[in-house]
């Protein structure tokens, strides 16, 4: 295990995000909120400090492996998320350090659950800083990593395919750096036309840039109590929109700006995206004719934005779905664990997976009828290599594992079993509000620090692929031989 590398990286990152705290100290001090200034700037003055410190030098042996990818990963959104969540805790404005930490992870998880009850009473700066981490978590930390700090000799990719969603990372170009840097290139310009979106939809400028960063990073953190509810039908239906194109798989855009329009119109998983957000949408709305009470436009309106909403894993809301047709929240806890697509900023299992789970279960079926039959799983045109499919069953059965386990593992807070599946739903799928008393016009300080901290786990886990955190409870992960 080469622990010097491993310190180094991470060093890295904490030198990223004393840089990115400076956003949010501005910003309270744009709003003359001093206490909260303070507390930015004395947490990003540390972490300036400490990763200064730590990567004046360069390791002399650079080489890591598989195992070492993997615990850079998990180790860098741990640290991302232990000092990320000192200035809500430094300011008092959360004042038990879990809950802070709940908080944060949530955000850079790009998960959108909260524990607060109130969360105006955060004031701008730490709004700016709750919604900015979803941005930061979106396309992945140490992606951005790789663009400032190439490794060479292959490590690049180790990283990247242990932080990257989906079952596959493939690079777009030769280069790894150049391919990191291509992704956030296409994500920062898709930002800032969203957020120029939604200034020209009549929304504030504070509100558009933060609900800009929730949307790209596919998050859903409110900035006001009333969630979504107060923009314009006009500003939700953009909200809707950007969504939806963020939890496409980047490759689409990157071969749309490559002008290779047939490739990208024939990706076979954006496709079943779309259809999932048209069928969902359409039986939501006729499903709650009643419930929602004004007319079928209002109906297909709200339908459209939660479907977008909850299949990106943004978890923005405009209306409270717990009193939705059971039909209707049924279709919503399937949308939970689909998610977006794979190499987007959403979360879930990926529309990918789905496809490829359920081509080899037709696969068996068809060699059960025919058992001489020669038969290989295709997606996006390709033939899928048999460890790409064989990746895909393990996941399946760590997901399911962790799921069950967390289920268990917070039933004995005493809630009903609604509320404690959908919180594991909303909380590793990344998707923010649940049902039942998590729904969302309610929150997650219901549970207890015992239970929140299972769900950090959960949000870590399903945004890094599960693996690289359960991979840091392996014995053999820490021998100094394998």
């Amino acid at each position: 295990m080469n622990f010097s590398m491993i310190v180094y990286i991470l060093a890295w990152v904490l030198r990223i995000e004393g840089i990115s705290l400076l956003l949010p100290f501005i910003c309270a001090i744009i709003y003359r909120e001093h206490s909260s200034a303070a507390a930015i700037l004395s947490v990003s003055a540390m972490s300036l400090v400490v990763g200064a410190v730590l990567t004046r030098k360069k390791p002399k042996k650079i080489a890591f492996y598989t195992r070492e990818g993997f615990v850079i990963v998990a180790g860098c959104w741990l640290v991302l998320s232990l000092v990320g969540a000192l200035p809500f805790y430094i300011s008092g404005k959360i004042p038990h350090y879990i809950d802070a930490v709940f908080e944060i992870v949530s955000g850079f998880t790009t998960t959108g659950s909260s524990i607060l009850s109130d969360v105006e009473a955060l004031g701008k700066g730490l709004i700016f800083w709750r919604s900015f981490s979803h941005w930061m978590g979106g396309m992945g930390v140490l992606v951005l990593v790789l663009t400032v700090l190439p490794l060479g000799g292959g490590y690049n990719m180790m990283i990247m395919k242990a932080e990257s969603p989906g079952p596959d990372v493939s690079k777009m170009v030769p280069r790894v750096a150049d391919t990191a840097k291509a992704l956030y290139k296409i994500y920062f310009v898709l930002t800032v036309i969203c957020i120029l979106a939604f200034l020209l939809s009549g929304m504030p400028f504070f509100d558009a840039l933060c609900i800009g960063f929730g949307t790209a990073g596919t998050g859903g953190f409110a900035i006001r109590n009333s969630g979504m509810a107060d923009y314009s039908m006009f500003s939700q239906f953009l909200i809707t929109i950007f969504m939806i194109l963020f939890g496409i798989n980047f490759n689409v855009y990157y071969l749309l700006q490559r002008r290779k329009w047939k490739e990208a119109f024939s990706s076979e998983e954006a496709r079943t995206y779309l259809l999932i957000i048209l069928c969902s949408t359409l039986f939501i709305a006729f499903n709650n004719l009643k419930e929602m009470g004004n007319g079928l436009l209002f109906a297909l309106h709200h339908a459209f934005f939660t479907v977008g909403s909850i299949i990106t894993t943004t978890g923005f809301s405009t209306l409270d779905y717990n009193h939705w047709a059971v039909p209707s929240q049924m279709v919503i806890l399937f949308l939970m664990i689909s998610g977006a697509c794979a190499g987007s900023t959403g979360g879930g299992i990926k529309v990918s997976r789905l496809i490829i789970l359920l081509k080899n279960m037709g696969k068996e079926l068809h060699l059960i009828i025919h058992p001489e039959a020669i038969k290989r799983i295709r997606l996006e045109g390709k033939s899928l290599d048999y460890n790409v499919v064989r990746s895909v069953s393990t996941y399946l059965i760590a997901y399911c594992f962790v799921y069950i386990i967390s289920i268990f593992l917070i039933s004995f807070d005493g809630f009903d079993f609604t509320t404690n599946f959908s919180a594991i739903s909303a909380t590793f799928n990344n998707i923010g509000p649940g049902l039942a008393k998590v729904g969302p016009i309610e929150n997650f300080s219901i549970y207890s620090p015992f239970s929140k901290a299972v769900m950090i786990f959960d949000m870590l886990a399903g945004r890094l692929e599960i693996f690289p955190m359960l991979i840091l409870f392996s014995p053999k992960t820490w021998k100094r031989t394998n």
